[in-house]
């Protein structure tokens, strides 16, 4: 997977649990729970939405790591199949 499908897969997963999000006004080192007001629900929604469009799941030992938009299309690109 190609960071570009990557990054397109998280904002459309971002998109279906906070339909508000403005990406342009994201930085994509900047914590996706702070910027976008999830709590831990929205996240996990987040997470299992990235995890449907993509096949990756993400670990809760890996949280800290895809908190941010880099840091989740990151992952899934180092993570997919």
């Amino acid at each position: 997977m190609t960071t570009m499908t990557a990054d397109e897969a998280v904002r459309t997963a971002i998109l279906r649990v906070a339909p508000e999000a403005v990406f342009t006004e994201l930085d994509p080192a900047e914590s996706l729970r702070e910027a976008l007001d999830l709590d831990s629900l929205d996240f996990l929604a987040v997470l299992e939405n990235v995890a449907l469009l993509t096949g990756v799941s993400v670990p809760e030992s890996a949280y800290a790591t895809v908190d941010s938009l880099g840091g989740l299309a990151g992952y899934i690109v180092e993570h997919a199949r």
